[in-house]
């Protein structure tokens, strides 16, 4: 059930906008694929060991390892998936795939943040975020990009996506010309015989 909500709020993480992740994905069984598991009842973890895969809808996350991790008292929620790296994707409901990747994917659901960390990039239909640390608070619908050191954040910002529709010029439409259909008659022959 942990990882069940966890995948479910990583289902609705959207990069940079605020488009809304496929409804039916959030209904559909989860599904998860690996080498080998171990569940860690005292500490309350299970890890899947890979390469993990997890499927659910259009969900597809890959990772070298993925840790699901609650408290005792069931609060305090979070998934981890890690690998060189960890892939999270995702098709939104206008049809575009919303991807992340980072050495580690880190999902807290009691905060609804998502964390990626070590080459951390976001994309959507060509736009992106690249850092060290992208943290992306999904009720808040805030986005923190880091850099370490003398590295810097880059986002690269897509014409068609930086446009706000109501900006766009309409575009008028010309009515067709009405075309008068005129009857040819023929020359009359009658009087040349």
């Amino acid at each position: 059930m942990l990882l069940a909500s966890a995948i479910v709020a990583l289902g609705l993480v959207s990069p940079m906008s605020s488009l809304e992740a496929k409804e039916g994905d959030l209904q559909q069984q989860v599904k998860i694929s690996s080498v080998s598991q171990k569940a860690d009842i005292k500490n309350n973890q299970i890890i899947f060991y890979g390469p993990v895969t997890v499927v659910q809808g259009s969900i597809n996350i890959q990772a070298d390892e993925l840790r699901a991790f609650t408290s005792d008292n069931s609060v305090t929620k979070t998934l981890v998936a890690t690998g060189n790296p960890a892939t999270f994707s995702q098709e939104l409901d206008d049809g575009k795939i919303g991807t992340a990747s980072a050495s580690e994917v880190r999902y807290d659901l009691a905060s609804t943040t998502l964390t990626l960390t070590g080459k951390a990039k976001l994309d959507q239909a060509g736009s992106q975020v690249t850092g060290d640390i992208i943290r992306y608070n999904i009720d808040k619908q805030e986005l923190i990009a880091q850099s370490k050191g003398d590295e810097r954040v880059i986002t690269i910002i897509q014409p068609e996506n930086f446009q706000d529709p109501s900006e766009q010029a309409p575009v008028e439409q010309q009515p067709e010309p009405q075309r008068r259909i005129e009857q040819q008659q023929e020359p009359s022959t009658q009087g040349n015989q």
